[in-house]
């Protein structure tokens, strides 16, 4: 299997579509194939990585699992094989049979296209997607009609065989030294046509219906991720295979922590007294409380780092850390005695100097010095 990204192989950026894909693996098939290229050992290499690229990036599930988890998710399912023999015994214009086949309406075959896929948005709050859950779902979709059995024949009759591509479904069309396949288009690749249609579904074998479904989601998922559910998609036209149902999980904004990768951030905003004294505070954690140490002197924006208070990531690994950011509060609707008090604690801080504000005298030494330079 090669380890050159398949993206990258074909040229494309990862939201290419399944056209793009084609498109761009026969426009390299036609430069490296090994007909054109007899006996070019680089060209034939070539050749096999798009082909294992197209192969794996044309099939839903493999692009999935491709997309997340790179050639691991991949391994075993979308390589091509060993040398010039795997290609068989065919010619250039075999191999281009299935490609043009897809691009111009499908493969071929006594039934009905592959049903579509079904994508259902499932928003999670953070703690549920970090603890998993087990959630049922609502969707609308397609299911075989119950009064024709999904044939699309009026009850009592059946579809008969269809007498332009006579029941393969496909027609084979001569351009050059290509022998492309196409979808018959007088039954649309079902091999039958329906003479008299089932009133209930007109004909297509299908009706529109809602379905609950149970989903489990594991825990440590994020927004992104996807569940895919096998079969569960709609209901192709007159026997094909159902699509599959892809649940997309949206992971809600939290009050308090927000997500990166498997570590959580907070902001604990602390008093001054306790940022210049030091103390103890219980912060939240997504399994209960915790106490977190200031020591005496904290600025505003130090960060605490609490391990093993973060995510354990759904693809496995270490469990991440909850950071802790504080950020020291001023003091608002002041009495004034309380003013008082503030500007007698300034004089007594002005008089220690850098000893009590090193950051700040360092600061004006640093502003002192660049006017000097300016001459100002």
């Amino acid at each position: 299997m090669s380890q050159r990204d398949y993206y990258e192989i074909l040229g494309l950026s990862r939201n290419a579509s399944e056209q793009d894909i084609k498109k761009a693996f026969r426009r390299l098939a036609m430069k490296y194939h090994p007909d054109r290229n007899p006996d070019d050992a680089e060209s034939l290499a070539k050749f096999k990585e798009a082909k294992e690229a197209h192969d794996v990036l044309t099939d839903a599930r493999k692009r999935s699992a491709y997309d997340q988890f790179g050639h691991a998710g991949v391994s075993g399912q979308g390589g091509f094989g060993g040398g010039a023999s795997d290609f068989g015994a065919g010619g250039f214009s075999d191999i281009f049979g299935d490609v043009f086949g897809d691009i111009f309406g499908g493969r071929g075959g006594r039934r009905g296209a592959r049903g579509a896929d079904l994508r259902y948005d499932l928003s999670l709050t953070l703690e549920e997607a970090v603890a998993g859950k087990d959630v049922k779902i609502r969707i609308p979709t397609t299911v075989e009609c119950h009064h024709c059995g999904g044939s699309g024949a009026k009850p009592g009759t059946r579809p008969t065989e269809c007498p332009t591509c006579h029941g393969m479904g496909q027609v084979r069309m001569q351009q050059g030294f290509f022998s492309i396949q196409q979808t018959c288009p007088e039954c649309r690749g079902s091999g039958s046509v329906v003479e008299e249609p089932c009133r209930h579904c007109r004909g297509a074998g299908r009706v529109k219906e809602e379905k609950t479904l149970s989903v489990k989601v594991p825990p440590g998922v994020d927004t992104g991720d996807r569940i895919r559910i096998a079969g569960e998609g709609e209901v192709s036209e007159r026997g094909g295979t159902p699509g599959d149902l892809y649940v997309q999980i949206v992971v809600e904004d939290h009050p308090i922590f927000k997500r990166e990768d498997s570590h959580l951030l907070c902001e604990v905003p602390i008093s001054f007294v306790t940022a210049a004294l030091g103390g103890e505070l219980q912060v939240p954690t997504l399994n209960g409380k915790v106490v977190l140490k200031i020591p005496p002197g904290t600025q505003t924006g130090k960060l605490f780092r609490m391990r093993g208070k973060g995510i354990k990531p759904v693809r496995g690994g270490p469990v991440g850390d909850l950071l802790c950011r504080v950020v020291v509060e001023t003091p608002v609707n002041l009495t004034e005695r309380q003013k008082e008090l503030l500007r007698e604690f300034e004089e007594s801080v002005s008089a220690g100097g850098k000893h009590h504000s090193p950051q700040s005298s360092s600061w004006l030494d640093g502003v002192k010095h660049f006017f000097e330079k300016m001459g100002l």
